[in-house]
Formats: structure tokens, C-alpha cells, sequence
């Protein structure tokens, strides 16, 4: 059950007063007199009270909804022409609705996100997920072109808020020491969204060719519901605006049904009339944040909130490149099935089990850059004099702020290896793909191996920098996610559109390799810059939240 009880804070006081004269004078100081003061404080609260147990289950929840915004994308494709005679409005006002769902989709994860880092990761799910059951139903339930529309809208408002509540929560739960492999969890689900596309279609043409296409949106439904239910029951508010590190109670409406029904059964089976709930929130610290308080209690909503985080010159960098490195993916899996079908023949079927081939280079990848990224961050930390070997699920990260800290190159390194892997996939995945004389086509398995490549090599290196966005932006990870969620449809729908066009100009998939890895080598300044001046930007950002 993912219920923590509140533990008091009293025996951490001293090391707040320390902590709090250590900020006071941290401008004065050296680099080698603040790596002294962090060897000599004692061990600080632990970073998060939950369990490890507790903290799969969080995760495995809020992976589940990040299945949504791919979901509800690809399977609407194959009941276009169906929307477009039933409706009786053209196919091009049918793909409108396409349209405006990607536009949403970019832009709600910056209202969803705020509201996340400002009321709490657990009322802004639900609140997501309501709003996108209300757009199935809608949808279902409607029979005009207008309904449509404004359905839709819905769909994608609350569906695409969940990815950015989904690494918000890992950041609140875990360590950048331990995020690697609970990020990774949850970035599968929405960076399988491109690969398992077909197979979406499949279901939701046999669910309209057997059902109808009203049945698609009550699938959606019901499958957002049941991840409702399951959310409502047992996942805990884990923001650390509200509860700190997970020992200091929400408020009475934000707690979970599970807690709610073990406090009922305990009372009803004692006889003591249950304590009026607490609605107060926790006393603001003056000083300092500390794990076991809140970091904030009278923050304000702001959906511009995630444009402030492009004012970070690292973040910003990173950002661009990794959405980039995740435009790749949409331009090279949108193309890829006339190739199949026009140089080998393959018909829809085939065509979609070819997909399974980057869906498992993804899954392989995000699993294994994960435990590498945490590995690889263990590592520098062990060689960084003041760091030292990292306890597990420590509350101290101070040591990420300065300067003597390599968290660029212990984040970026896998990262640069897998672009080399992806680069050089993509191109010998083009060119063998592209048929170059009538009757010259290379065996297909061969291309669908540097494509299974290309794809471990690509959502590795967005793995990698995804981390590194979070670890630059713990104060606001719901916001850091936003802007990421931004950049990558954005740039996704872009990349999307010309990717066709591109192929038609040049006769096949060849030249798209060659002008995908040829924007990877012109932006790859911006992760240059990052590995020269990042520690000299968080100095001077520590420096700047220090006066």
C-alpha cells in the first residue's frame, strides 16, 4: 500500500542550522572549502521515505498513462475515411482534428505541469485523466463534425499532460544518482508511441470494422479509467512542494482511497471517533529546503512557467538537440512503410511487424541506458573529491550545484556513444533500404537490423539528455518536462512534415539518413558548449540562488 505515515523532522534541526550557515557564507568561500564543509555534515534525511517497492508502483502507475497521447494518435488513422462519409465533411477537415490534437498536444503540458509543481502531481493527474475521459465520451457520444473537434481538443489537453507528470514524478521520488533507471520506465511508453504505431491502427480498424468507430473512443475511455481508478486508489502525493520528501502528510483531499478506507476499517475496529483531518499546509522554512519540508507553500499558478526554463543557457541547448534527437525517430518510422510497400511489396500486416523491429531496439535501450546512466553518474561521483561514494536514496545533492561535480560528462558520455551507434545506423539503414537499380533490392532483414540499431542508438542518447534536463531543473521538474514535451512535438511535427517530401524529391530514404545525421553534426555544438561550460553555469546559478 503507498501510504507513508508522517515522521517528525526534529532530529534533522541541526543539520538545517548548518546547512543554512553554510549558504550564508558559501559566496565567501572556495570551491575546496565547500567540497570540507559537505565531508564534515552528517548524513542528511534521506532523500525519499518511500520504499522501493512503493516507488516501482508509483512509477508503474504513472507509466501507464503515458501511454495515452500515442495511443489515442495512431489509432484514430485508420477510420478516417469512415469519419469523413459518416460525418459527411471532407477528408482534409478530418485530418484537421489531426492537426489540432499535435497543436495541443505541445502546448497542455505547460498548464498541466505548473499546476503539478504548484498543487501537487497527485490532483493534477486525476484532474488530466477526467478531462481526457470526458473528451472519449464525448467523442463517442457525438455525431456531428463540431463535437468532433472540440472532443478531441479534450483528448489531447488531458492525454499529453500525463508525460509531463510522469519524469516530474520520478524527480520527486528519486535521486539523480537512482533516476536513470526509474526515468526509463516511463519514458518507454511515450517514446514507443512512433514504433508501435501500425500496430494501433490495427486494433482500432478492427475495432471499427466489428464495433464501429464509436468504439474506438470507448476503449480509450475505459482504458483511462481503469488507470483512474487504480491512481485515485494508491498513488500518493509525492510533490515535494507538498510533502517534502514523502513524510509529511497531504492535505485531507489529497490523499489516496486506499488511506482513506485503512483509516475506517482501523477506527470502525477501536471504536474512536476519527480526528477531524488537518487541511492546514506545513509551515514555509525561512532559510533553507530541506528534504523533510516543503520547498515551497505559496507559489503561484503560472502556465508560462516552462518558457522561463529556456532562459537556462544549458538547459536550453539541451533541449533543442534532444528534440532533435526525437524528431529522428517520427521522420525515419513516418517513411518508412511506403518503402516497405514500394520496394519490397509488403502489405499492411507485414508491414506492421517490421515495426516490431525498432519497438524492441527502443525497450532494449531505454532499459539498459538507464542502469548505465546510473552507473556511469556513481562513478564520477566516487572520483569527485567531496563527493565520494553516494549513499543509496541520500537527501544531500548540493554537490550537483558545484562546479567540481562532472554531472555533463557523467550524463552526456553514453549519450555521445549512442548518437555515433545512431548515426551510423541511419545512414547504412537508408542506403540499403533504397532501391538503386530495378531488381537490385538488398534482403530486408538487413535494413530492419541497422534500423533496430538506430533506434537503441537514438532513444539512448535522448535517454541521456532528458536526465541531464531533469538534473539541471530539480527545483521545477514539472516545468522542465513541459518544455521538453514542447520541443519535442514541435519539432517532431515539423520533421514529420518534410520527411515525405523530402523522400519523394530524392527517390528514397537514403538522403534522409544523410539530412538526419547532417542536423545532428551542424547542432552538435550546443552539447559541445554544455560539456565546456555547464559547471561554470551551475556555479554561477548556485552563486545567484546563494545571494
Amino acid at each position: 500500500m503507498l501510504v507513508v505515515n508522517e515522521k517528525t523532522a526534529d532530529s534533522h534541526s541541526k543539520i538545517q542550522d548548518d546547512a543554512t550557515k553554510d549558504l550564508e557564507e558559501g559566496s565567501q568561500g572556495t570551491h575546496k572549502q565547500d567540497e570540507q564543509s559537505e565531508q564534515q555534515q552528517p548524513p542528511g534525511p534521506p532523500y525519499s521515505v518511500f520504499t522501493d517497492l512503493q516507488k516501482r508502483c508509483i512509477v508503474f502507475i504513472v507509466a501507464l498513462t503515458t501511454l495515452l497521447p500515442p495511443l489515442t494518435a495512431s489509432i484514430f488513422y485508420p477510420v478516417i475515411t469512415l469519419l469523413s462519409r459518416e460525418l459527411n465533411v471532407s477528408i482534409t477537415e478530418i485530418n484537421l482534428t489531426i492537426t489540432i490534437y499535435l497543436i495541443i498536444q505541445g502546448i497542455a503540458p505547460s498548464f498541466v505541469g505548473n499546476l503539478s509543481d504548484v498543487k501537487g502531481r497527485r490532483p493534477a493527474l486525476l484532474a488530466a485523466l477526467i478531462v481526457y475521459i470526458c473528451g472519449c465520451v464525448g467523442a463517442a457520444l457525438g455525431s456531428s463534425y463540431g463535437v468532433l473537434f472540440g472532443m478531441r481538443c479534450l483528448q489531447s489537453a488531458g492525454g499529453s499532460g500525463t508525460i509531463a507528470l510522469s519524469l516530474a514524478t520520478v524527480s520527486d521520488i528519486v535521486t539523480s544518482a537512482e533516476r536513470g533507471k526509474y526515468s526509463s520506465y516511463v519514458q518507454m511508453g511515450w517514446m514507443l508511441g512512433p514504433s508501435l504505431g501500425p500496430s494501433d491502427k490495427i486494433i482500432g480498424g478492427l475495432i471499427s470494422r466489428f464495433l464501429g468507430w464509436q468504439a474506438i473512443f470507448w476503449f480509450l475511455a475505459i482504458y483511462a479509467g481503469v488507470v483512474w481508478l487504480v491512481a485515485a486508489m494508491l498513488l500518493p502525493e509525492t510533490s515535494r512542494q507538498i510533502v517534502g520528501n514523502g513524510s509529511i502528510q497531504p492535505t485531507a483531499w489529497n490523499k489516496t482511497g486506499a488511506s482513506y478506507l485503512r483509516q475506517l476499517s482501523d477506527h470502525r475496529r477501536s471504536g474512536v471517533v476519527p480526528p477531524a483531518p488537518a487541511t492546514e499546509k506545513p509551515e514555509r522554512p525561512t532559510t533553507i529546503t530541506t528534504t523533510t519540508t516543503p520547498s515551497s507553500a505559496t507559489a503561484a499558478l503560472n502556465p508560462l512557467a516552462s518558457l522561463r526554463v529556456f532562459r537556462d543557457p544549458e538547459t536550453s541547448l539541451l533541449l533543442v538537440y534532444s528534440g532533435l534527437v526525437y524528431a529522428s525517430s517520427y521522420m525515419v518510422l513516418s517513411t518508412l512503410p511506403g518503402q516497405l510497400e514500394r520496394v519490397h511489396g509488403l502489405d499492411t500486416l507485414r508491414v506492421s511487424l517490421c515495426f516490431l523491429a525498432p519497438g524492441f531496439g527502443t525497450v532494449t535501450s531505454v532499459l539498459l541506458t538507464g542502469r548505465v546512466l546510473d552507473w556511469n553518474f556513481r562513478r564520477h561521483a566516487a572520483r569527485t573529491p567531496g563527493v565520494g561514494a553516494i549513499p543509496r536514496g541520500t537527501g544531500q545533492q548540493e554537490y550537483l550545484n558545484r562546479a567540481s561535480f562532472p554531472l555533463e560528462r557523467a550524463r552526456l558520455q553514453s549519450s555521445a556513444a549512442a548518437l555515433l551507434l545512431a548515426g551510423a545506423s541511419l545512414l547504412c539503414y537508408g542506403w540499403t533500404l533504397q532501391q538503386q537499380q530495378p531488381g537490385t533490392v538488398v534482403p530486408l532483414a538487413v535494413p530492419l537490423v541497422f534500423l533496430f540499431l538506430q533506434a537503441a542508438g537514438s532513444a539512448s542518447a535522448f535517454s541521456g539528455l532528458s536526465n541531464l534536463i531533469m538534473d539541471l531543473n530539480r527545483d521545477r521538474p514539472g516545468a522542465a518536462s513541459a518544455a521538453m514535451n514542447i520541443t519535442r512535438c514541435w519539432l517532431g511535427a515539423g520533421g514529420t512534415a518534410l520527411a515525405s517530401p523530402l523522400v519523394s524529391a530524392t527517390g528514397g530514404v537514403g538522403w534522409l539518413g544523410v539530412v538526419i545525421s547532417g542536423f545532428w553534426l551542424l547542432f552538435s555544438p550546443c552539447v559541445v558548449l554544455v560539456f565546456r561550460n555547464g559547471p561554470r553555469w551551475r556555479e554561477e546559478k548556485r552563486g545567484k540562488s546563494v545571494a
